[in-house]
């Protein structure tokens, strides 16, 4: 519990400003959330569930893609929970989006919206940013439905990238506390043993970003 006030304590001083600019800024380095996006494919009245949801902004491309599907987006900063508010209203999707306060890494945080399973869930550049992504993960594969998909993409090791370039960049995102995760492909081959599901995992644009899709058995 301590850990999580603290993280969000970080998250708003972090982003109390750069929200109000990051989504002009972001699209330029955040590569694959589109793909993301376009991959999701929920089914028809289908819930999604955006863990750690920021501005708000895979939301709402998402839901003008997949006006028949329920979207929930939790975060645990009040400062990017404000301005995907927002940025929701802004696109008069209020009746299809909902917002939750809450920590990614905690198992019942989406208990108080009475659905028991989410058909698709998404990390989209989270867990990079989140202290302890392994439970954040874990806490994903607990509210997965049956048959339903994780969805992931995130900073990658830079393997295929001149050396500095991998440098410069991860100066630059510990700036803003950002870790890409080295072992993130083995934690995500587990979680899929233990789940029984399938994986798909794959490096994007020369090894610069990470992208996965865990399929749980039906």
């Amino acid at each position: 519990m301590r850990e999580a006030v603290e993280t969000a304590r970080l998250m708003d001083a972090v982003y109390r400003n750069q929200r109000h600019f990051y989504d002009l800024t972001r699209k330029y380095y955040l590569l694959g959330r589109d793909q993301l996006i376009s991959d999701l494919q929920p089914p028809r009245g289908g819930t999604v569930l955006e863990l750690g949801c920021g501005t708000g902004r895979n939301l709402v491309t998402a839901a003008r893609r997949y006006p028949d599907a329920r979207f929930y987006g939790l975060d645990i900063s009040r400062n990017m929970l404000e301005t995907a508010e927002k940025n929701i209203k802004r696109a008069g999707i209020g009746d299809q989006v909902h917002l939750i306060e809450g920590d990614a890494a905690d198992p019942f945080a989406t208990e108080g919206l009475d659905i028991p399973a989410f058909d698709r869930i998404i990390y989209s550049y989270t867990l990079s940013m989140i202290p302890v992504w392994r439970e954040a993960l874990a806490a994903g594969i607990r509210c997965l439905a049956e048959g339903g998909r994780i969805h992931v993409v995130d900073f990658g090791q830079q393997g295929r990238l001149p050396a500095w370039f991998r440098k410069a960049l991860f100066k630059w995102l510990r700036s803003f506390h950002v870790s890409p995760r080295s072992e993130l492909k083995s934690e995500l081959e587990a979680l899929a043993e233990r789940k029984g599901a399938g994986l798909e995992y794959r490096q994007l644009y020369r090894g610069y970003a990470d992208y996965a899709v865990i399929t749980s058995a039906e």
